[in-house]
């Protein structure tokens, strides 16, 4: 069934967040309702909005990292591509920027 994807562990520590913050959010929504609020976004946002514009910022954050790894590797001359975990900490810092002042 997942045999599609390449499954590596950050691969699915990555998916198994996103899942932990999606159930997360909703019970939060239950719990207290949101209401518009703005920040340095340019449009007024709900927590599920800047959850969801956190979220793709974190996966563009990470394919361009993927994209860019072996330049990275060349420029830096380095023996290997960067690890993932980079990557990973570095959109799960940006979601949380996001989700917090945005």
């Amino acid at each position: 069934m997942f045999a599609w994807m390449s499954w590596t562990l950050p691969v699915a520590v990555f998916f198994v967040c996103i899942a932990l913050m999606l159930v997360g959010m909703t019970v939060w929504e239950i719990r207290s309702p949101t209401r518009l609020r703005k920040g340095w976004l340019p449009i007024a946002t709900t927590r599920g909005d800047r959850l969801f514009i956190g979220l793709l910022t974190a996966a563009y954050l990470n394919l361009a990292f993927v994209g860019l790894a072996g330049w990275i590797a060349q420029t830096l001359s380095l023996e290997s591509e960067p690890s993932v975990w980079i990557s990973f900490v570095a959109s799960m810092a940006v979601l949380v920027l996001i989700m917090r002042k945005g």
